[in-house]
């Protein structure tokens, strides 16, 4: 039985931001011998790594500035799909954030989900991201 893509249980992932998401995914595919699909639009791409890991290449939304150099690459969180995803994410957040981390950018609204980019204690990039379900 497929499980839906966009409803899985939480999952951990790494990801790329890139000016060229197709391109960039092809060559991380090519280069680990595996393939890469699509994901949520033509701006993001998946690539199913090793014992269930993934990296995900996205082009930021144009709502926000392109990652500086040494931010590009970022675990993500990704929770359950979820029908109100942005109460979803806004819930957990003062549970992380008492465990020291700190909210980078608000959490937001796009079109396949929620999204929030923190800072753990040490001031890395994390990205929490909740897709949106279509029921």
């Amino acid at each position: 039985m497929d499980v839906d893509p966009l409803n899985k249980p939480d999952q951990i992932s790494w990801v790329l931001a890139s000016h060229d998401p197709a391109r960039l995914a092809a060559f991380y595919a090519a280069l680990f011998g595996v393939s890469a699909h699509q994901g949520f639009s033509t701006s993001h791409w998946v690539i199913a790594l090793s014992e269930g890991s993934q990296m995900e290449i996205y082009k930021p939304s144009s709502k926000r500035p392109f990652p500086n150099r040494g931010q590009h690459l970022a675990p993500c969180l990704r929770l359950q799909s979820s029908l109100d995803p942005l109460d979803q994410l806004t819930s957990r957040l003062p549970v992380w954030c008492a465990l020291g981390a700190s909210i980078a950018e608000p959490p937001r609204l796009e079109a396949f989900g929620a999204e929030c980019w923190l800072l753990d204690p040490e001031k890395n990039s994390v990205l929490v991201v909740v897709p949106i379900r279509s029921d």
